[in-house]
């Protein structure tokens, strides 16, 4: 019969999403995280067959702890606004976890595509709002969606790596901002045309 695990699956990741919050995705190695259980690094094994499975059991966790501040934002109005907030948020308070999430190099994203599909429910969430309220079609609002949510990214990524710090209100003036100035162009029906290709004189 194999070893019974010594510790769950839970605890494991409650472990390691603990050490990465608060030392980096590169904090996260076998002996790492059996120090931080107060064992060797064996009982890990009997649970997860690599740390590449668990650094995946951590991002789930990530998210969900990401999903819970963007839960916040469904009681308020705008939503959409408020998700950005939230994102933001989470950068400034959980750092390591936002630079895991969305700044690593190994998280195998090719196009914005593939990161829409790792932002998990709050992106669909957010493309529906934007349909409802503000009365777009399907590939408008998940344009204005991309758009916008890159602009959030870069205000969190600053946050994260503390270049720069914002106030609270200097944060809603940039989201509003940006989100109205691409609400116009999505209303005004350019959105999808190509961008011309200035020609080189010669």
């Amino acid at each position: 019969m194999p070893p019974k695990p010594k510790f769950t699956k839970d605890e494991i990741v409650a472990a390691a999403l603990a050490l990465v919050s608060e030392k980096g995705l590169e904090a996260l190695t076998a002996r790492e995280l059996g120090a931080r259980l107060g064992s060797s690094a064996r009982p890990i094994f009997t649970v997860f067959h690599s740390m590449e499975e668990v650094q995946e059991a951590v991002r789930a966790a990530a998210l969900k702890r990401f999903e819970s501040y963007a839960e916040k934002a469904m009681h308020y109005t705008p939503v959409f606004k408020q998700v950005g907030m939230q994102m933001i948020l989470f950068a400034v308070e959980e750092p390591k976890l936002y630079q895991m999430l969305y700044m690593s190099e190994n998280s195998g994203a090719a196009s914005f595509q593939d990161i829409f599909s790792r932002l998990g429910d709050v992106a669909n969430v957010c493309v529906d709002v934007i349909q409802r309220d503000y009365g777009l079609r399907a590939p408008e609002a998940k344009q204005l969606f991309e758009h916008v949510w890159i602009h959030t990214f870069g205000i969190g990524a600053l946050c994260a790596t503390g270049m720069c710090r914002f106030s609270q209100d200097e944060i809603i003036q940039m989201l509003g901002q940006d989100f109205m100035a691409m609400l116009f162009y999505a209303k005004s029906g350019r959105m999808n045309m190509p961008t011309p290709v200035p020609k080189m004189e010669g």
